[in-house]
Parts: structure tokens; C-alpha cells; sequence
């Protein structure tokens, strides 16, 4: 399989599995120095909150890849496929549009905090690159919405079943 392939099935995978790893490393490692050397850093607690708020960003990619945000689906149990399609694709459209303008108004802030140069407390590191975690998550989630929206077309197009996506819960 070549590395474009492997990203576009695993690139969240990976990255929620580098996320979760730092947070439950910097909190056993802060937790660890805190009890057992009476010595706490500045920084565990704010690497595990801003790895903590990429998972979240790339989670929500990873969701909609795999169709697996929240919805109330009892309805599209009697819609023959093109009618399934139809309403997935009026969601994705619907989702697309609220992603952009989220996109759009989440640069914002980076260009705010990169023209004062202001940077966290504890890290010291230009606060950009921890807001910069809101823009990428609505660019990955637009690059899957599109991904789902062509399947979609297609489906609908083929009259073949949509794909519902994978149950997180039976």
C-alpha cells in the first residue's frame, strides 16, 4: 500500500493515538513527580490539555469519516437507498457549510496571536500553534466531508446502498 493510502485510512488513527499517549504520559509522569518527588512542572498540565484539545479536533475527523457523530437515524430505516443517499449528502452539505465558516472565522485568532506574539504560560511557545488545533480540525473534517460527499453522489447515482457509517455502540 503506498503512504497516501495508508494516511487516508489511518492518518486519525494515528494522530489520536500520538494525542491520548501524551496526555496519559504527561499526567503519570506529573502525577509521579508530585507525589512520589514532591516536585511539580508548569508544563505537564498544559501539554496534556492542549494534546487534549487536538484529540478532540482530529476526533471529530475522524468521526465524520467513519459516520460516526451522534444522529437520529429511525426514518432512514424506510428510505430506499437514493433516499438514504439524499439525505446524507443534504447532511454532509449542511455540515460543509457550518465547517467553512468555522474555518474561516477560527483563523482569526492565530493571525491575532501571531501579530502580538503571544505565547502560553508555562511553555512558552507562540499560543498559534495550540489554536491552530481549531482550523485543522475543520480542514480535516472538510477533506472527509468531501471524501463522504463523493461516496454519496455515487451511491445515490447507483442507486447502491449508502454507507451508514460504523455503530460505535449496538
Amino acid at each position: 500500500m503506498n503512504l497516501l493510502k495508508q494516511i487516508d485510512e489511518n492518518g486519525e488513527r494515528w494522530l489520536l493515538l500520538f494525542f491520548y499517549t501524551t496526555i496519559v504520559l504527561t499526567i503519570a509522569m506529573d502525577v509521579l513527580r508530585r507525589f512520589v518527588f514532591s516536585y511539580s512542572s508548569i508544563w505537564g498540565e498544559k501539554v496534556a490539555r492542549y494534546a487534549f484539545i487536538y484529540l478532540a479536533w482530529v476526533g471529530a475527523s475522524a468521526a465524520v469519516k467513519e459516520r460516526a457523530h451522534i444522529r437520529i437515524d429511525v426514518l432512514l430505516h424506510y428510505l430506499p437507498n437514493r433516499g438514504k443517499a439524499a439525505i446524507y449528502l443534504l447532511g454532509d452539505v449542511a455540515t460543509l457549510v457550518v465547517a467553512l465558516f468555522a474555518l474561516y472565522w477560527s483563523m482569526h485568532p492565530i493571525e491575532i496571536s501571531l501579530k502580538f506574539g503571544s505565547v502560553t504560560h508555562g511553555l512558552g511557545i507562540s499560543q498559534a500553534w495550540f489554536m491552530a488545533a481549531v482550523p485543522l480540525g475543520f480542514s480535516m473534517m472538510i477533506f472527509r466531508l468531501a471524501q463522504s460527499m463523493r461516496r454519496d453522489i455515487r451511491s445515490l447515482a447507483q442507486n447502491t446502498p449508502v454507507f451508514e457509517g460504523n455503530k460505535l455502540f449496538d
